[in-house]
């Protein structure tokens, strides 16, 4: 193996033994052994790339992932394909917003943040009494975006944190409708309240939930007047943080675990207060999630 090559996967193993979540788990002395052995007479580090997604994988997170320069160049790109956030109203004075995922360029967010604060005005006339945030087919990235959309539903204060390998905990709350982290703004500027941000919510989740997409649906968890109804999420509810590499590749590492706002950490699959099979996209005419939420809120008081 060439010196270059060396360095670069020691410098790969020693980032993903420092800063990922179940470090701790795993037996490092082996992953070494077992990537310098698979990488064998690499000379270039693109040649290492095999070995370092094998080690990536006996992280057991599920969620951690690899980049080359050429993905690491996509994943911040303009030409990301997305759903657009819906927003319409129901019967019943309540309303609908559907929240896909979001990953891309600054550029990307800011047109999603407008977009999504756009249909969230459009659903919310006249006063919404209650309100169905669907996330059934949000696959995750970045979640800040996703947040300056649902902060004026969510309602301002603390709504959840991040927690990582030594307990250290990281609150995410909201501000004037826009998203903070410990504090910090996160960019978004202040939006005004739905509902004066405590009228009745109804979480939508699916499998295909996911990531970010759980991150959304933890904020709401522990919230009053809040149920979900669907399936369980797909169960990386965690955090991952960049670490780009000598080439422009990505180390995209798991660090961190999500927490609702009463402090109950998610690392698996989130069940909905009401399970009801999903079958949009199944062939069903019908939307029996939807169908089950709406009746949950139009018996609620402020929608009675």
């Amino acid at each position: 193996m060439s010196d270059e090559a060396r360095s670069y996967l020691s410098t790969a193993l020693t980032v993903m033994e420092q800063n990922a979540l179940r470090s701790g788990d795993v037996d490092w002395a082996d992953v070494r052994r077992t990537a310098y052995t698979e990488a064998g007479n690499a000379q270039r580090p693109a040649d290492t790339y095999p070995a370092i997604k094998r080690a990536l994988s006996s992280l057991g997170d599920s969620h951690s992932g690899f980049y080359d320069p050429k993905g690491a160049q996509e994943l911040s790109g303009d030409d990301q394909v997305r759903q657009p956030v819906e927003g319409r109203a129901l019967d019943g004075r309540l309303g609908y917003l559907s929240l896909p995922g979001v990953q891309g360029s600054e550029k990307i967010y800011k047109q999603y943040v407008r977009e999504g604060r756009d249909a969230v005005a459009k659903a919310d006339r006249p006063n919404a009494c209650g309100w169905v945030i669907d996330l059934r087919r949000n696959r995750g990235g970045n979640m800040w975006p996703m947040l300056a959309v649902v902060g004026p539903i969510l309602g301002d204060g603390d709504v959840g944190s991040f927690i990582d390998a030594d307990g250290k905990k990281t609150v995410w709350s909201v501000e004037d409708g826009s998203p903070r982290l410990d504090g910090e703004s996160t960019g978004w500027g202040a939006s005004p309240p739905a509902g004066e941000g405590s009228a009745p919510v109804a979480v939508l989740t699916s499998r295909s939930t996911a990531s970010s997409g759980e991150a959304v649906a933890v904020a709401f968890r522990g919230r009053a007047d809040t149920r979900s109804f669907g399936e369980a999420t797909t169960g990386v509810p965690t955090g991952n943080k960049s670490h780009r590499l000598s080439d422009g590749a990505i180390l995209n590492l798991t660090e961190v675990m999500d927490a609702d706002r009463t402090g109950r950490a998610y690392d698996s699959p989130i069940p909905p207060d009401e399970e009801v099979v999903d079958n949009l996209g199944r062939g069903g005419s019908r939307d029996p999630v939807l169908d089950a939420a709406t009746e949950w809120l139009a018996e609620q008081s402020s929608c009675a």
